[in-house]
């Protein structure tokens, strides 16, 4: 599987799922937030930090149980700013 590399637009768009994601994680540690999820603290502080900025589907998903953040949240700060792709 060939994997192409992320545009600039996916970049921002992990950055600033890894912003809000730090910051539905006030009052909460990050080790707490990461065993809650099921992933390493390690993975958590590399989202958070922007250097993942497309982490799997699933780790979303488990991120946004554990800090309580309807997926739907999350998947709007993810879009938000990404231009309108049209269906082919």
């Amino acid at each position: 599987m060939v994997r192409h590399p992320l545009t600039a637009e996916q970049i921002a768009a992990g950055q600033r799922l890894g912003a809000a994601l730090r910051a539905a994680r006030v009052g909460r540690s990050l080790v707490e937030v990461a065993l809650a999820a099921g992933i390493s603290p390690e993975t958590l502080r590399k989202i958070e930090a922007g250097r993942l900025p497309a982490p799997a589907f699933g780790t979303v998903v488990c991120l946004s149980q554990a800090l309580d953040v309807p997926l739907s949240d999350l998947a709007d700060v993810w879009l938000a700013d990404m231009p309108i792709r049209q269906a082919s």
